[in-house]
């Protein structure tokens, strides 16, 4: 199927009156099931919806560190991903928030984060009053690009923040280099990529800290909810101080190094750790099924030459959060935009790729809190940050030539995707 220039004016295409290719509805995330459904009963039957205690409380019933299905549930997540330490937290963004505090990450720092991605990786330094820096993507993963990286780095760097975006995989090796030679943490975001290795080991476990999220739309889900986790003995529990108020156990526990101790409510329920317990059971098999849809639609959507189908190193796993594709606009001679009013008019759900972060408001004029900080602050004073069109070209351009899907996952069918290879056939063909 070869096309150089496509044709939007057809009529027999749904977006100027045809009849679409697909009527029927998706279905969304739901991979919730008795399993879930018993082990959260029995949680609510316990008496306890949490188990937490905002002070020194080492031991139960009630403690610092929760209840026994927050315990059941880290210990899982420890012995999942081969890692010392499994931190729960009430949503992935509350996880990066706490990353930074327990890096010690503020005032007259930098941190270095990836254009495209979700607005709290960007916000989550400034809460500890640091400058967050952006690094253009790779064009194929749309993950943080090391050369970048490289590119920005000053004294003022003390982190960078590797988002393992759509279920893809950063260059982990080069990234550890780069970082290992300057002393700079490693924050990873696997919001995206539960499950996903490089080559052969886990996300997440690459760095220093790494995140996942169990948010709704998540691989495995329990309506909100996320886990840190790391080798660190001592940022483990900065990361469950700042968890759960912190600054009201340093005293009775003897813990001296309290800066950025300011706890938070980060705490996760019984019932929503229940329910983790079994979606992490289930991870293998919903990341099988994804990756049979994901090779049933390159397979078939390969020869549409307008068409970018990255396919990873065979020594990595992506496990394809959402199904990317990059479209050439130049080839077809039609806009992303169009594209997917076609596409969807049709009875698909795409969407155009992620806008870089420093295009929003906060950014470009500056402000954060109030009187301007955190740039504003003394500290920052020297901080050079540009947040001006251009700084990320391979970023902006993602914006309109990128087209995502997030129903290439259960409870949808192979017939589903069936639907979405006819659907670029008729459009594209």
């Amino acid at each position: 199927m070869r096309n150089s220039t496509v044709d939007l004016l057809r009529p027999e295409l749904a977006v100027n009156g045809g009849t679409p290719v697909r009527n029927k509805p998706w279905i969304d995330n739901y991979t919730l099931g008795k399993e879930e459904i018993s082990s959260a009963t029995k949680a609510i039957a316990s008496g306890y919806l949490s188990k937490f205690e905002g002070s020194f409380t080492p031991d139960p019933p009630f403690s610092f560190l929760g209840g026994p299905y927050v315990d059941k549930m880290e210990r899982a997540w420890e012995k999942y991903y081969g890692i010392a330490h499994a931190v729960s937290v009430n949503s992935a963004t509350s996880g990066l928030y706490a990353a930074w505090g327990a890096l010690d990450i503020g005032f007259g720092d930098e941190v270095i984060v990836p254009a495209i991605t979700m607005t709290a990786c960007a916000v989550g330094p400034m809460i500890y009053g640091a400058i967050p820096v952006f690094a253009d993507v790779d064009p194929n993963t749309g993950c943080i690009d090391p050369d970048s990286i490289e590119a920005l780095i000053n004294d003022r760097v003390k982190a960078v923040l590797v988002v393992h975006l759509y279920g893809f995989v950063a260059d982990m090796d080069r990234i550890r280099d780069i970082c290992k030679k300057r002393g700079i943490a490693i924050v990873e975001d696997c919001a995206q990529s539960h499950g996903a290795k490089y080559k052969g080991e886990y996300v997440g476990t690459l760095g220093d800290i790494g995140i996942f999220s169990l948010n709704v739309n998540k691989t495995i889900q329990v309506g909100e909810a996320g886990v840190c986790v790391t080798n660190n003995a001592d940022l483990a529990y900065r990361l469950q101080l700042i968890r759960n108020h912190g600054e009201a156990v340093v005293g009775p526990a003897g813990y001296s190094n309290i800066s950025n101790i300011l706890g938070f409510n980060y705490r996760l329920s019984e019932v929503h750790a229940a329910m983790a317990i079994d979606q992490l059971d289930k991870l293998d098999a919903l990341t099988e099924t994804r990756l049979e849809m994901v090779s049933y639609l390159n397979t078939n959507l390969s020869s549409i030459e307008c068409l970018d189908i990255f396919t990873p190193s065979l020594e990595d796993t992506c496990v394809y959060y959402q199904y990317k594709l990059n479209f050439d606009e130049g080839m077809a001679n039609i806009s992303g935009p169009d594209l997917i009013r076609a596409l969807n008019a049709e009875g698909l759900q795409f969407f155009g790729g992620y806008t870089p972060l420093y295009f929003q408001p906060t950014y470009q004029q500056r402000k954060m809190f109030k009187h301007g900080y955190p740039w504003s602050a003394p500290e920052n004073a020297g901080s050079n940050v540009s947040y001006e069109k251009g700084i990320c070209p391979i970023a902006e351009s993602l914006t309109s030539r990128t087209i995502t899907s997030e129903h290439v996952r259960p409870p949808n069918t192979m017939q589903d995707m069936a639907d979405i290879v006819d659907v670029f056939a008729k459009v594209l063909g």
